[in-house]
């Protein structure tokens, strides 16, 4: 329930607080004074689009607070703690502001939070009726929706297994479809993928493979010139024939080696070289076994191997170039080719398996719309009825609603029901749908039987409405505004009306009231009572607020309302 609603700076509402309370509330007012400012406020409370064209002109922002009554342990509280908000006690403040460049800021509970979160709170706390929900009770599915409503929890459990049921069959649908569609184009992918690893797994790649080989051909290319280099380089360490007399490094040390010997008895510093020069012909003499060795081991047959590498070389090659420009490349297509392979060679029996599925699915579908279906031919018979009762004491005592339940051919995401509500205007004559039956002061009457009724099976915490009673006067206003006081005696409900027969129900009267001082209108509001309120009725009656008679006839009004 709403406590109480703050409007600052919102159209042309420069300041107001609408003390609101349980029960019936009606807002009154001039034309232009800002009745609808009221709707639009709560509207923004509930997540509603922000328009920066309601900022009040000449100001830098809006801002609405509501203080809402809720249950501290329920699903609007949790909601709040959700998002970061809280409540004292049972209280929840709700606030918005616009710019007038048009930022949204929420307030949840204390903290600031995301409009959406006013959204997803709205639908647990108020129902809002305008001009253009009676317009949309014109649509099927506001009809199947307001259906669903009155039929209660055991059609909304139902329509949740039906909904589980239809996603699981549709995402299986699709899946299968895709298969079957692309099915020639991955068998040929599978094809081309067996081909590719047939080819590959015929070379046989390492990894590493190509470099090794690079470096092998490199030396079995250039063989004759290593084993001159390496000859000639071994003949200058240790010669194996002496060549003119001219000594190798080996001999050139040992000699060296000699002469030092001769005279390091005569200096102590000597002998330490002298052990120097022999290492050092040890190590040559290492050095030229190890050329010796490495000659021995040239390849006698260089050419044959050369040819045998290149060959090898050229098949690593061209598998480089054909899968993705690398040795290392082609050898890991070997592992994810395979694994795609494996997918596409079980499309066959995923096919067969969503085949099944799907069957499955949809007979689970079908058993699930007609649960749908036969509650929904039960609920429309009770709510046919229910609000015809109600029609008849909204001064309609002879039209009769009736509600069709249609089946359709395909099913859909809540059903495969059409529902339409048609109105039939007396006995006898043809039932009409409400888009073409249906005056604007009919439907207006509708709704709101339709309300009255749904909110005994669906209850609302606060209802509002916004000129329910549009095209309606005299003995069908007093209708619906006894039947307003009805609703409000299960729910908070807050009616902006501009009929007189209707604010006498209200048990609290609400007026917005226009202020002009030239160029800039500002309104406020004020809660009525006593003449104050009598005089607010006879305007409404008849324009002139001092009347007598218009005096006469609010006070009547008021006291034939009092006496219900």
């Amino acid at each position: 329930m709403i406590e109480e609603l703050s409007i600052r700076d919102l159209g042309v509402i420069a300041e107001a607080t609408l003390p609101l309370g349980p029960g019936f509330t009606a807002v009154t007012g001039e034309t232009g004074a800002g009745k609808t400012m009221v709707v639009t406020a709560l509207g923004l409370l509930l997540g509603e689009r922000a328009d920066a064209g309601t900022v009040r002109q000449g100001q830098a922002q809006s801002w609405v607070e509501g203080r809402w009554l809720v249950d501290p342990s329920g699903a609007v509280a949790d909601r709040v703690r959700d998002a970061g908000g809280d409540l004292d006690g049972p209280e929840l403040i709700l606030g918005r502001s616009v710019s007038v460049e048009g930022r949204s800021r929420a307030i949840v509970g204390g903290r600031s939070a995301p409009a959406s979160v006013l959204g997803d709170l709205g639908g647990d706390l108020v129902v809002v009726h305008g001009q253009s929900d009676q317009v949309r009770l014109r649509s099927s599915i506001a009809q199947r929706e307001a259906l669903d409503r009155f039929a209660g929890p055991d059609l909304a459990t139902a329509l949740t297994n039906y909904q589980a049921a239809f996603h699981r069959w549709q995402a299986n649908r699709v899946e299968l479809e895709q298969l079957t569609r692309e099915r020639d184009d991955r068998a040929r992918e599978a094809d081309d993928l067996r081909a590719a690893i047939a080819e590959i797994e015929a070379v046989a790649p390492q990894r590493g493979e190509d470099t090794e080989l690079a470096e092998r051909a490199e030396r079995l290319g250039n063989l004759e010139e290593l084993r001159l280099a390496a000859a000639q380089s071994r003949e200058l360490l240790s010669a194996e024939e002496s060549v003119d007399d001219v000594p190798d490094a080996t001999a050139l040390l040992d000699a060296a080696r000699r002469q030092l010997e001769r005279a390091a008895g005569h200096d102590p510093a000597l002998p330490p070289i002298v052990e120097a020069i022999a290492n050092a012909g040890f190590l040559v003499a290492d050095i030229a076994a190890q050329l010796s060795s490495y000659l021995a081991g040239l390849d006698a047959d260089g050419a044959r191997e050369l040819e045998i590498v290149q060959e090898r070389r050229a098949e690593l090659s061209a598998i480089a170039r054909k899968y993705l420009g690398g040795l290392d490349e082609a050898i890991d297509f070997l592992d994810t080719g395979s694994a795609r392979l494996v997918e596409l060679d079980g499309d066959s029996d995923r096919i067969d398996e969503l085949e099944n599925e799907t069957e499955a699915d949809q007979r689970q579908v079908d058993e699930r719309a007609a649960t749908l279906t036969a509650l929904r031919v039960r609920a429309a018979a009770a709510l046919g009825g229910a609000v015809t009762a109600e029609l008849s004491a909204l001064a309609m005592p002879d039209a009769s609603l009736i509600v069709e339940i249609d089946s359709r051919d395909e099913a859909t995401l809540t059903g495969r029901d059409s529902v339409k509500i048609l109105l039939q205007p007396h006995a006898g004559a043809e039932p009409r749908s409400l888009a073409r039956g249906a005056s604007g002061g009919e439907l207006s009457r509708v709704m709101l039987a339709i309300e009255v009724v749904i909110n005994a099976t669906d209850p609302v915490p606060t209802f509002v409405f916004d000129e329910v009673d549009a095209g309606v006067g005299g003995a069908a206003a007093i209708e619906i505004g006894r039947r307003l006081a009805r609703l409000a005696e299960t729910a908070q409900v807050i009616v902006v009306t501009h009929l007189a027969q209707v604010a006498a129900f209200a048990g609290n009267h609400l007026t917005v009231v226009k202020d002009s001082d030239g160029a800039v209108t500002a309104s406020s509001v004020r809660q009525l009572q006593g003449e104050e309120r009598a005089a607010e009725m006879a305007r409404l009656l008849s324009g002139l607020p001092d009347s007598a008679s218009g005096l006469e006839h609010a006070r009547e009004l008021i006291a034939l309302a009092h006496a219900r």
